[in-house]
């Protein structure tokens, strides 16, 4: 087993061979679903080497995958996050299921298309998304209004709206198209709903916005939904010596997209399967999440004892009886029946 100093961390280790994110990882280890070298680990805060036979459900590691770079258009109506709270729609789930398990380098907002990079190594995606990085996002703009060049021209030196910051900013005014006009939009920071922000400022209101272009790389004429991987030769090419170095991306090792990696099981493992034998859990198919050997006891809440007339009100309280109506005149002050006033119904 390697030394405190030497290798990688385990949980990088596995997320680079694209079995989960290192947070993942890490659960795993903590859940004692991961050895080295045949000793099941309890703390991720380990480093390990090629030479160590790293195993997590018993299952061994393959091998490192290789950095690897994807274009993706990105259609409208998709979320860049591998699950949402409201229920939408993300990219992850319209990808083609063959490909490794991809991040994204960035994102875009819910109705925002165009460009997307996504990659099997996280080192990369951080690296890219460095201010340090300043590589150019490259828009196409349709918006509601009118504006002048001139206008535009003063985003150069950058805008401050509603207390936010914006940096140096080119924009080009291409055409007006009815009660539209159509911009180039190129900004190197990225902030959260940057375009439509600032646009927004000069009284324009977005209403389409395509990302065109990221640093070296363009949209050009992939389609609505399309995936393409970058070559290994031109991923190490555009990112530079500085951005390979400092993120440690390679171009060695396979590439696994046959066929999903098998991810472990929630309820695999040795220790976990120890405990449920223990316990002598056995689910009943016939109603799942209950025990079949534990029948239901005559005190069990579930069951429905409780006779109709004993039921209880909101209030905790006994349901108040009712007092069925009668047909009996009222009598007057002198003690005396009223004669009825009520006409017989007429049934014929």
């Amino acid at each position: 087993m390697a030394s405190e100093h030497q290798g990688e961390r385990i949980a990088k280790v596995i997320a680079r061979a694209g079995l989960g994110s290192r947070r993942e990882a890490e659960h795993w280890i903590e859940a004692g679903r991961v050895s080295v070298n045949g000793a099941v680990i309890l703390s991720p805060a380990l480093n390990v080497t090629a030479a160590d036979r790293v195993s997590v459900d018993g299952t061994p590691l393959r091998a490192r995958e290789r950095t690897r770079l994807f274009l993706y258009h990105k259609p409208r109506r998709l979320m860049t996050t591998h699950s949402d709270p409201e229920g939408r729609p993300t990219i992850f789930s319209a990808l083609p299921k063959h490909l490794p398990r991809l991040i994204s380098v960035g994102r875009l907002d819910y109705n925002t298309e165009g460009l997307l990079l996504l990659t099997n190594d996280g080192a990369l995606a951080r690296v890219l998304e460095l201010p340090k990085t300043a590589w150019e996002r490259r828009y196409r703009v349709r918006a509601l209004g009118r504006v002048t060049q001139d206008a535009l021209d003063k985003l150069r030196d950058g805008i401050t709206v509603d207390g936010v910051h914006y940096g140096p900013v080119e924009a080009r005014l291409d055409r007006q198209q009815g009660a539209n006009v159509w911009l180039t939009f190129t900004i190197k920071e990225g902030k959260n709903r940057e375009v439509r922000n600032v646009l927004l400022h000069l009284g324009l209101q977005v209403n389409r916005l395509i990302r065109v272009g990221f640093g070296p790389f363009e949209l050009g004429a992939l389609e609505d939904g399309a995936v393409e991987e970058v070559p290994s030769a031109t991923v190490i090419e555009k990112l530079g010596v500085e951005i390979v170095k400092e993120s440690g991306a390679d171009s060695a090792g396979p590439a696994l997209d046959h066929e999903p990696p098998p991810r472990p099981s929630r309820h695999s493992g040795t220790r976990g399967g120890e405990r449920s034998a223990a316990r002598g859990n056995h689910p009943d198919p016939e109603r799942p999440g209950r025990d079949a050997s534990r029948p239901l006891s005559q005190d069990d809440p579930r069951k429905r004892l409780t006779p109709k007339k004993h039921r209880r009100d909101r209030t905790g309280g006994p349901r108040p009886s009712r007092p069925k109506p009668s047909n009996k005149p009222l009598p007057d002050e002198s003690g005396q029946a009223k004669p009825s006033t009520n006409k017989p119904r007429d049934r014929r």
